[in-house]
């Protein structure tokens, strides 16, 4: 029998021997079956998917349906689609049958019907405009529902929404340039500066992106702009993003009715982080603004910084009140749905193509963190804390669930 000091020198000598390397098995790719039906939300005229990204994920062996005029609003025929790949189908309950649900707006109650045991939804949330039983029909089939206005990129910014939120801001200017033009039955003025002439002048509430992107808008086109905002720190990183030094202002009520009293253009563009967006503008400091003076409320979909602010849609944009040309529309990227189609479709494909890399979306949710942040449902099992106070659900740390696979 081996002594202690002799069983040790073997085991030594045994560690110092060539090993077997050991590699880790890799682990196959996944073959993606993906449909996308026809958006039939109000006015929703984005396609989360252009013929482009639908022709790189087909030649990755993947298998995309589009139920027939998915596009059309967004100016995609089907044979684009058909062309790169993709399969048209003339009923959304042919496109249920995909594995991954990939949508802009929410799904209604009846497309909830149509969804089949175990599929991966990926969608906004739009929280607000959801009935009480929304989730619970989510999780009575055991759906996995990824909220993409959630997502996060690695620099841990929301992806999706500071890219309709540039979209928004820069769209924004645009339309306020249409409704000052006699076209619109404006005041007949150019937005912006030309020689001899004193500059338009804009006010953005809010240094967000939309504000960013409102601002730089305005700015190329010559306008005379001030931001106001209560973030000092949004406030000098816009300024240093900017790279020029521009009027800028907390948000104090005397100091802001004065300004808009000379104001030709207002964008608000003040988000909340939870509820309603606070109400900024009184009613009476929009009736001491010039008379054909605009507003854009990009915050109306959060209801709106201005106490005047009400609703509206793309058929009927604009309404007047006090003089003031009012625009509140929530969903200003659908009014160029074409470039926004091309942003979400850029996200998208990169997401699904690493799904796929990773052999399913189980394995790439745990190594992809920031599209992890974005799941709501997991397999029907509610992982996120503030739907589960609001609609008084249990819930569980996604993470936890990660854990185990």
């Amino acid at each position: 029998m081996k002594t202690s000091k002799e069983l040790l020198a073997a085991l030594t000598q045994t560690a110092l021997m060539p090993q077997e390397e050991m590699l880790e098995v890799a682990r196959k790719k996944g073959k993606l079956f993906i449909g996308i039906p026809k958006e039939i939300s109000f006015q929703e005229n984005r396609v989360p998917l252009v013929p482009d990204a639908v022709a790189l994920l087909v030649n990755n062996g993947h298998t995309i349906v589009i139920e027939s005029n998915a596009g059309k609003m967004a100016h995609f025929e089907d044979h684009d689609f058909s062309e790169a790949g993709a399969t048209i189908v003339y009923s959304p309950e042919e496109v249920y049958k995909a594995n991954i649900i990939l949508k802009v707006a929410p799904p209604s109650p009846k497309e909830i019907e149509m969804m089949q045991q175990k599929q991966t939804l990926i969608s906004a949330l739009q929280l607000t405009v959801q009935p009480e039983d929304f989730l619970k029909q989510l999780i009575s089939k055991k759906i996995t529902a990824i909220a993409f206005d959630w997502i996060k990129d690695e620099d841990g910014i929301y992806t999706i929404i500071r890219s309709m939120g540039e979209i928004a801001g820069s769209t924004s200017i645009l339309i306020a340039a249409e409704y000052l033009s006699n076209v619109n039955n404006g005041q007949g003025s150019i937005l912006g500066g030309i020689s001899g002439i004193s500059p338009t002048e804009v006010i953005i509430l809010g240094a967000g992106t939309v504000g960013e992107f409102a601002t730089r808008a305005a700015l190329g086109l010559g306008a005379s702009v001030k931001v106001f905002d209560n973030s000092i720190s949004r406030l000098r990183r816009m300024q240093s993003d900017l790279g020029r030094r521009i009027f800028t202002s907390t948000i104090q009520p005397r100091v802001l009715a004065k300004h808009l009293k000379t104001a030709d253009v207002v964008i608000g563009a003040i988000r909340a982080q939870h509820g309603r967006t606070p109400c900024v503008v009184t009613e009476e400091m929009v009736a001491e603004m010039k008379t054909g003076s605009v507003i854009i409320d990009v915050s109306i979909d959060q209801g709106g910084c201005f106490e005047t602010s009400e609703v509206t849609n793309h058929t009927n944009p604009v309404f007047r009140k006090h003089g003031v040309i009012h625009y509140c529309v929530p969903n200003i990227a659908s009014r160029v749905s074409r470039t926004a189609s091309y942003s979400l479709s850029t996200i998208f494909a990169q997401i699904l193509i690493d799904i796929g890399e990773e052999g399913g979306v189980d394995y790439m949710l745990r190594r992809d963190e920031g599209v992890r942040n974005g799941v709501y449902l997991y397999n029907g099992t509610l992982t996120n804390r503030v739907l589960g106070k609001i609609f008084k659900l249990p819930y569980k740390d996604i993470n936890l669930l990660m854990a185990g696979i």
